[in-house]
């Protein structure tokens, strides 16, 4: 850790002199205070986790198993409540806070099931991440762009369970212009021996929730920029006194948006601290990503910001720690430092796994549930470089729903095409019993249906797009799958594929010229031809980018989850047999050859 030293800030100078005045204007005190003469010096410490997406236990639903992967990490709450008592324990409880970052309520099978399978909007049931958080004394959590998946009334149930603020200071109603969440609030923090400490958390919220969630929020909620609600808000904390502000931001450092321009910045963590003054620390969220300890000199007061993000899942719990000094009779914040401490090197605490024990095992029955046979097994390890039987499942499922929809419309003669993304490289549908949890597994996200109009010259367009997730590689040239994709950080869920048409893909080709051979019924695609295109909610409002979806006609909008699709067809069908589904309709090639036979 590298603690930083600041100088007092214009803010700081500014009340000194109105204390100054006000202290001539009084009478004389009748004796100097006890600490007249020395420093008066402080700590106080911000304990702080981020996208947490529904991790209690340390336990992947997936697999039906303890979590595990290559860097030997453990996830959950339960592990985190341990690292909470213990820092507690050495630092104070008294002086210590609590705070999150967002994305709570989606992620797990457990998230899942409590919105979808038995609702506590239905059951009135306490759900689990509130029962776990509230047990762990939270002072406040930020709202994370994943909160909104489940519609505004789930989360509003969620909200109401919860013993701390849920903070949001950029989510507006769109009726009154108000604030439709807590903005920040002001903790008075005890020290040992001194007068107590005004922390301000400030929560702000990824505006990319008007796109991913469009369906869930247009008409009712708006998401201005994350650094203008600070310009806003900050001055207001100081003013009622706030002496530290730590802002908990679901927003990560890169400066860039997975969703272009229209929107304000997605990851403005960084910006933030450089813009705004008056901010000590931003816990920084969404990104699932490791930061320790990080400065950002502001511009404005040339002061050090610190930044932090603890790894996702509940893998880290960053420690944020700020020395204060009496200045003038204020405190003021004279060092920040921050270090992560892994969960991965204590036990679950056993009155958070006592409190939801009955739960977890109720979403573990749940998801071990078979429901169906698989004639054979069809794993998703290749997927993003091949066309493999589990995503043509995906596809059709979604295609069957879509022409379902639009029978008997004016649409119903459009040739019905389908967009899927490879969204795990460790998902299969093994061969024998298919339980809920292969298709959880298979599909992560509670995306829904949606059925859009497209031509053959956009449908084009959006697969040279696509195409721009292969690392262009000359004929010849040896050909490692491990490092063939994720070209420019093109995340596997950004990269999608489309059945009903044949295509080849030429990765020795630059971006934007690589679809060859596009053709539709053994006939080249007529640029104008009309096709319905099945997709998911995140793609049709504009996630990742694409050209031409989030602008055309919308056809179908089932909402619909397409993993209950899939669940939906398991159980009708009662087999899962490739013969009915697979079609080897796209695959790579360099100059006419196949790059995989």
């Amino acid at each position: 850790m590298f603690p930083f030293t600041r100088r007092p800030g214009a803010a700081t100078a500014v009340t000194a002199v109105l204390a100054l005045t006000l202290v001539s204007m009084a009478p004389a005190a009748a004796a100097p205070p006890e600490h007249a003469g020395k420093d008066q010096k402080t700590t106080v410490t911000v304990l702080g986790t981020s996208d947490l997406h529904g991790y209690i236990e340390n336990w992947d639903y997936f697999k039906d198993g303890e979590y595990d992967d290559a860097a030997s990490n453990d996830v959950g709450l339960a592990k985190i409540s341990t690292l909470v008592d213990t820092v507690r324990a050495d630092r104070g409880r008294a002086s210590t806070l609590l705070i999150d970052a967002g994305d709570t309520i989606q992620g797990t099978s457990l998230t899942d099931y409590f919105a979808n399978t038995e609702p506590i909007t239905e059951t009135g049931e306490i759900h689990p991440m509130a029962a776990a958080m509230n047990a762990m004394d939270y002072d406040a959590a930020a709202l994370g762009n994943h909160e909104f998946n489940y519609g505004l009334d789930l989360l509003r149930k969620f909200e109401s369970q919860l013993d701390f603020p849920l903070l949001g200071a950029n989510a507006v109603d769109v009726k009154s212009g108000k604030p439709a969440f807590t903005p920040y609030i002001i903790k008075t923090v005890k020290t040992k021996g001194n007068k107590p400490v005004k922390v301000g958390i400030l929560g702000l919220t990824n505006p990319g929730v008007a796109i991913w969630d469009k369906n869930n929020v247009d008409g009712k909620l708006e998401f201005p920029g994350i650094v203008e609600q600070a310009q806003k808000y900050v001055p207001q904390m100081k003013a009622r006194g706030a002496d530290v502000v730590v802002v908990s931001a679901h927003s990560g450092t890169s400066g860039t948006s997975s969703y272009g321009p229209e929107l304000p910045l997605e990851n403005a963590s960084t910006q933030l601290a450089e813009t705004v003054p008056g901010i000590d620390a931003v816990l920084v969220g969404h990104a699932h990503q490791e930061i320790p300890e990080r400065f950002v000199t502001n511009k404005v007061t040339g002061d050090q910001v610190l930044l932090t993000e603890p790894l996702n899942w509940g893998m880290r719990l960053s420690v944020m720690d700020f020395e204060l000094t009496k200045v003038r009779g204020q405190w003021d914040v004279t060092s920040a430092s921050s270090s992560l401490l892994n969960a991965n090197t204590v036990e679950a605490d056993p009155k958070i796994s006592k409190l939801v024990a009955e739960q977890h095992q109720r979403v573990i029955d749940y998801v071990n549930t078979p429901i169906g046979t698989a004639t054979e097994s069809m794993p998703a390890a290749e997927s993003r470089y091949r066309d493999t039987a589990v995503m043509d499942f995906v596809s059709s499922v979604q295609a069957q729903a879509v022409d379902r929809a639009l029978d008997g419309g004016p649409s119903a003669d459009l040739p019905v095409l389908s967009l899927v993304a490879p969204f795990s490289r460790t998902a299969e549908i093994p061969a024998g019993p298919v339980t809920i949890r292969d298709l959880a597994g298979l599909y992560v996200f509670p995306n829904t249906l949606f059925g859009v109009e497209m031509t053959g010259a956009q449908v084009k367009d959006y697969l040279e797009y696509s195409a721009k997730y292969f690392i262009q590689t000359a004929p010849g040239a040896p050909v490692d799958p491990a490092t063939l994709t994720n070209a420019d950080g093109t995340p596997d869920y950004n990269y999608d594929m489309l059945s009903g048409i044949d295509y080849d893909i030429d990765i020795s080709r630059p971006v934007g010229e690589r679809i060859v051979n596009l053709s539709f019924n053994g006939a080249p695609v007529d640029p104008v031809q009309r096709f319905a295109v099945a997709t998911n909610n995140y793609r049709q409002s504009g996630g990742g980018n694409f050209p031409h979806i989030a602008m055309a006609p919308v056809l179908v909008n089932q909402q619909t989850e397409i993993r209950q699709l899939l669940i939906d067809y398991v159980v009708a069908q009662g087999t899962v047999n490739p013969a009915d589904f697979a079609d080897n309709n796209w695959r790579l090639v360099r100059s006419g050859v196949p790059v995989f036979d």
